[in-house]
């Protein structure tokens, strides 16, 4: 009769990651593998179980790694993956769900001789083709693809036993338990709700909307010599789906009856001759404005964007863009020339840039 006696060993603790947002508050922790004694003579070391998806009923990898100190020979060996104990003497519970029948074997670390022989959902035999001695310590990692995780948040076990037969029949040589947890995810959810900012003034400075100021652009005395000119900056940025547009709105120049005339179509500067436009470039002839700045792609729209070539459409879209756009600031250039025979008067215009976002 042979004696088994429980060998005093210290408990060692192996951490391994679980891939996936996914945390559960259990005995031995998400992503921990207890290593449990064996009882007996011999015992696995260095034992691990890595998953690469440890939420229930997926599909997951089993990587499974232990160093075996015995010397003798080893045909096989046997994989049993319990709901209930990692020990030997205790009775085994298949986990519900769980299926690893259909694994397929991956080897890349000591016995790459190995072949699944026979399996079921929770049970599998590997095999070699002889029982050859151990070159011990040897370390032994495979890797199980395409095994059904248990359909039920927990607590699981792997026991891991080696044979001399290559079928896993007869005496055990080398024992060894894990623990692992299948765990639920935690969901994590964020809405990012649909927005425009949009701002206008006399200067806007930076891209920061707090950083307005002014709302009156002031020509001064206007000759006919020489063109009047003046600007303001407007700033804007949307997650709309289908970017946004600029229009503008309002009249041009008048005092009482008299007016300057606006450009209908782009026009050069002509001093001497009743004008009044805008665009959205930098130009030279007035020397006035800015191209448009910022991160974002947004462009003035054709007819205002050509240095010194000015017009003026009440209803016009200025600027636009057709994706979501980050900040972009544009700024306005006014042009204002008056024919000789142009009426004494403070001439006023009013305008309104309104910027719509394409949800």
């Amino acid at each position: 009769m042979r004696v088994f006696k429980q060998r005093p060993i210290a408990s060692t603790v192996k951490l391994h990651k679980v891939l996936g947002i996914s945390a559960t508050l259990l005995l031995i922790g998400v992503g921990l593998s207890v290593i449990f004694p064996a009882y007996g003579d011999q015992i696995l070391l260095q034992r691990s179980l890595r998953l690469d998806n440890a939420l229930p009923g997926k599909t997951a990898s089993y990587q499974i790694s232990f160093t075996i100190q015995d010397p003798d020979a080893v045909g096989s060996l046997k994989l049993l993956l319990c709901g209930n104990s990692p020990l030997e003497s205790d009775p085994c519970s298949a986990p519900a769900g769980l299926d690893i029948s259909s694994a397929t074997l991956v080897q890349s670390n000591g016995f790459i001789d190995m072949s699944i022989s026979s399996s079921t959902p929770n049970t599998m035999v590997l095999s070699r083709p002889l029982a050859l001695p151990v070159a011990a310590p040897l370390t032994v990692i495979f890797k199980l693809t395409g095994v059904t995780n248990p359909s039920a948040a927990g607590s699981y076990y792997l026991r891991i036993a080696t044979y001399g037969s290559t079928d896993a029949s007869g005496a055990r040589i080398d024992f060894g338990g894990i623990a692992y947890a299948i765990a639920n995810p935690i969901n994590v959810t964020a809405e990012v709700p649909p927005y425009l900012l949009f701002c206008a003034g006399v200067t806007v400075a930076g891209l920061d909307c707090n950083n307005v100021a002014g709302n009156y652009v002031n020509f001064g005395d206007i000759n006919p010599q020489s063109s009047a000119s003046g600007q303001s900056q407007m700033l804007v940025a949307t997650n709309a789906a289908n970017g946004y547009n600029v229009v503008v709105s309002g009249n041009t120049l008048t005092s009482g009856n008299n007016i300057i005339s606006a450009l209908p179509t782009p026009d050069v500067p002509r001093p001497g001759t009743s004008q009044f436009g805008m665009n959205l470039r930098a130009n030279t002839d007035p020397t006035v404005g800015a191209d448009v700045t910022g991160p974002g792609n947004g462009q003035p729209a054709s007819n205002y964007n050509v240095p010194d070539k000015f017009m003026f459409q009440s209803g016009d879209i200025v600027a636009l863009y057709n994706l979501p756009e980050n900040y972009r600031k544009y700024t306005v250039s006014y042009l204002v020339n008056m024919a000789q025979s142009q009426p004494i008067g403070v001439y006023v215009s009013t305008l309104a840039y309104v910027a719509t976002a394409n949800f």
